[in-house]
């Protein structure tokens, strides 16, 4: 893999932790939402360790298109169905307050911030972006319709947001983690209550915030049944025409597009983990369709984490867990979410009122499609007769050919070929041999 984010810069350094550390909360992940919470809360005078299993940035955070948008597929109209419009309401506020968050932020910290507008079309269903138009303004942002588009060809119709932005992702994490409290390469391997165990020594906190992108806590909360995991594909391209806004099509199986310093982002071929998709084929064929001229320059894959629901889960990991909250479920969104996350957790550790916190809470309902599907998938693989089994709960791993590596469909581990673990939420190598 060749990651656009990581190249010409040097990433800070954290030493490993040596010996039993104390604190008032302790972060478990060293992405953006982690970071931000250690963030937010030094900033608010509390005593806070992060321990990150690598190196901070490194996971799923150097993957992400970095976009800064609350336009989040066509969410609004099914929110707004499912939830009702307060709801809808609230999840669209927490969205955009993360973006101008972002961008004071961005003041500070220099990260290429940039705004842009973010659209999202259809190449045959006017009336799906008319309706997401309408119900968006309903809820009081100007979203607008329209037909035209950057694109080279013509669209049914399209939804723009104003005032969106996008940065370069671990610029801006590397600035926001100077001065905090890190430990790297410091693998949280189990959590007894709130002391968390490594190999380097326990950590006891108060409180502890979740953030390893999927938990990794399988006997509480029921995770492992109201998420899965998907792959997605992205290449840069050179010699490509600058759009003026990020761009998404609204289809299933659609694209995804974005700028950066002269280059062009094209994202796609998502698929559940450990299934077989369209891959990097989906955006090199829409490069050589619509760009021929382009030449490819970087190229890498992401891992999301989905909800039953499309709405992330944050706050009390679990009932029998009392203490120890989770943010998680970000879906293709992960960075506004991360900095509403982050500012939802800060607000529920200090004992101060979050408005936005009930649209987000993890004890919501699980009775929806999604959840059958992942029983499915999960009860089928059990059955797929092969000693190649995954570390988390014993799912048969399926050989990614592409990516030369073993994935679990069930909930998204990933290792490579000899069985090194590469994605949680394993949290141990499997053997493959």
């Amino acid at each position: 893999m060749d990651f656009l984010w990581t190249k010409e810069l040097t990433p800070p350094s954290f030493s490993e932790l040596n010996g039993d550390q104390e604190t008032d909360v302790l972060i478990i992940g060293g992405g953006m939402a982690g970071v931000l919470c250690a963030f937010w809360l030094k900033e608010a005078g509390v005593d806070v360790l992060l321990a990150e299993g690598k190196r901070i940035g490194a996971g799923i955070t150097k993957g992400t298109t970095a976009v800064l948008t609350a336009q989040h597929d066509t969410l609004y109209q099914d929110m707004i169905q499912r939830f009702g419009k307060e709801k809808a309401g609230l999840y669209l506020q927490a969205n955009l307050q993360a973006v101008e968050k972002f961008r004071v932020l961005a003041a500070q910290i220099p990260c290429d911030f940039e705004d842009k507008p973010s659209m999202m079309y259809s190449l045959h269903d006017r009336a799906l972006m008319e309706r997401e138009a309408r119900a968006v303004r309903a809820l009081g942002f100007p979203a607008e319709f329209t037909t035209q588009t950057p694109l080279p060809f013509s669209v049914a119709g399209a939804v723009r947001y104003p005032n969106m932005a996008q940065f370069h992702p671990l610029k801006f994490l590397y600035g926001a983690a100077q001065g905090l409290n890190i430990f790297e390469n410091t693998f949280v391997e189990k959590l007894e209550g709130t002391t968390a165990i490594t190999k380097q020594g326990r950590i006891r906190a108060k409180k502890v915030i979740v953030a390893t992108h999927y938990p990794f806590l399988n006997r509480h909360g029921l995770y492992f049944m109201k998420l899965y995991q998907q792959r997605s594909y992205v290449i840069a391209l050179e010699n490509a025409p600058d759009l003026g806004c990020t761009i998404e099509d609204a289809a299933q199986n659609g694209v995804y597009l974005r700028n950066y310093n002269g280059l062009l982002l094209i994202g796609g071929g998502d698929h559940r983990t450990g299934k077989k998709g369209g891959g990097f084929a989906v955006p090199r064929s829409f490069a050589k369709q619509y760009f021929p001229q382009a030449r490819e320059k970087y190229a890498w894959s992401n891992q999301d984490c989905v909800s039953l629901d499309g709405v992330p889960y944050i706050g009390p990991y679990s009932p029998g867990l009392p203490n120890v909250f989770v943010a998680s479920g970000f879906e293709l969104w992960g960075m506004t979410t991360s900095l509403a996350a982050s500012k939802i957790l800060t607000d529920t550790i200090l004992g101060r009122e979050n408005l936005f916190a009930p649209v987000f809470t993890p004890d919501r309902t699980m009775l929806t499609g999604q959840l059958f599907s992942n029983l499915g998938t999960t009860l089928l693989d059990f059955v797929t007769p092969t000693t190649k089994r995954c570390s988390h709960l014993g799912c048969a791993l399926q050989w990614n050919a592409a990516e030369h590596s073993w994935d679990c469909p069930c909930h998204g581990s990933r290792f490579d070929e000899h069985g090194g673990l590469l994605d949680n939420p394993a949290m141990r190598d499997s053997d493959v041999e």
